[in-house]
């Protein structure tokens, strides 16, 4: 026994014994990552009928690196139930292997009193922890959400519609260690200097008329920035003797917003240039910018452009913005014009704007296109029509999931 303590007792003052080694930590955080989809059903009366089974679904939305969509069943999901509740389904619509997650339905009282029907996950605990989801088509909802009968006689419809809400929490874990400092670094400035630049002048060498008015800049930022100014500035054929570069066939607003993204590689605000804040205006100003783009080889800007006109089109400039992604070969803002002006409950307006009246002039093809297009969407209705008749998805009705696996030259206006 005495042996024993002294074993110990050495040991003890051994700076190798465990006691006296440095102690690191870690923490494992779980949360979920959060989104959320607002769904309105209109013509609810129109639906009815369309049988068992049958659903309209929502488009698809991102929630923790997965898509999803809403599936409302007016005739109820089960024949047992002989349509006397619908049903409502959140689906996982992208593939993934054991998604666990949290839901929340809402269907929204529209009468103003704020009595909404709640089904939530988030206000509670679960007994067996979050849901999961194993595969592509997984569904978790509630067969029998509503009794019809009630719900047509509710404030929860309301000029033959219903407004849903939904919210998808996607369980992630991750492990954080502690920092070993803490300096607080600012947020990059370099485009706000370059941008005190251009409007100071200081330092500017090269001069261009746009429209009657002079734009002072400097030579080295914009041959850096874009491959024509490089071979306008300093390639073999520029001009040695103008004092100012005369710019044709581009408004002094234009000229002057892309100086502004070449020098803060950020969109300007075209609001603030115009003096108006019209959504039109500022559309007609991503045309032209998109233009300009294309012209002195700004990719960056040009696609920003594209991407800020496929979220801008409407009824009045779509006509002219799919001839300006034609000529500018913007692939993706062409499909969109095309499906949008396409849409049945666009295109007999689309039809009556000028802007079409110039596709049929001078751009033949793409009203040969656009016909085309609304062949494919009337297709398109009628293949989903033909799979809302399937009942192939897998649904877990508010516990675990269950079921089958599924199948899986440009017309410009000018700026005002």
């Amino acid at each position: 026994m005495a042996r024993l303590h002294a074993a110990f007792d050495g040991a003890a003052g051994d700076s190798r014994h465990p006691s006296s080694s440095l102690v690191s930590g870690s923490k494992s955080i779980t949360e979920t990552t959060n989104g959320s989809h607002h769904f309105v059903i209109n013509g609810y009366s129109l639906a009815k009928g369309m049988g068992v089974g049958k659903y309209i679904t929502s488009d698809t939305f991102t929630v923790g690196g997965y898509q999803w969509a809403i599936y409302f069943y007016p005739d109820g999901k089960n024949a047992e139930d002989n349509s006397l509740y619908v049903s409502i389904f959140i689906a996982l619509a992208s593939d993934g292997t054991d998604v666990r997650a949290l839901f929340e339905l809402t269907l929204r009282d529209q009468s103003g009193k704020g009595k909404h029907k709640v089904h939530s996950h988030f206000d509670r605990a679960l007994e067996s922890g979050p849901y999961t989801l194993k595969y592509r088509g997984s569904m978790w909802g509630y067969k029998r959400f509503f009794r019809r009968a009630a719900l047509e006689t509710s404030d929860y419809l309301k000029d033959d519609s219903l407004d849903i809400f939904c919210t998808v929490g996607v369980v992630v874990s991750h492990t954080k260690g502690p920092k070993q400092y803490a300096i607080p670094v600012p947020s990059s400035d370099l485009g706000q200097s370059f941008g005190a630049l251009l409007e100071s002048g200081e330092g500017a060498d090269v001069g261009f008329e746009v429209d009657g008015e002079i734009f002072r800049a400097h030579k080295l930022v914009l041959a850096t920035r874009s491959p024509v100014f490089k071979a306008q500035l300093y390639g073999p054929m520029r001009d040695r003797t103008t004092e100012n570069i005369k710019i044709e066939d581009m408004e002094a607003p234009v000229f002057k917003a892309m100086l502004q993204f070449i020098y803060l590689d950020e969109l300007p605000d075209t609001h603030e240039l115009m003096g108006t804040v019209s959504t039109s205006a500022s559309t007609l100003m991503a045309q032209h910018l998109l233009a300009a783009a294309d012209r002195y080889g700004l990719d960056r800007l040009r696609l920003l452009c594209e991407a800020k006109l496929c979220e801008e089109v409407s009824v009045e400039t779509v006509a002219t913005t799919l001839a300006l992604a034609e000529q500018h070969h913007s692939s993706q803002l062409k499909t969109v014009c095309l499906k949008f002006a396409a849409a049945p409950e666009n295109l007999g307006a689309v039809m009556q704007t000028e802007g079409f009246e110039y596709l049929q002039e001078s751009c033949g093809s793409l009203v040969t296109e656009l016909l085309g297009t609304v062949a494919g969407v009337e297709d398109e209705c009628k293949t989903a029509s033909r799979k809302r008749s399937n009942g192939w998805v897998q649904i877990a009705d508010g516990s675990d999931v269950n079921g089958r696996r599924v199948r899986q030259r440009t017309h410009y206006l000018p700026l005002a």
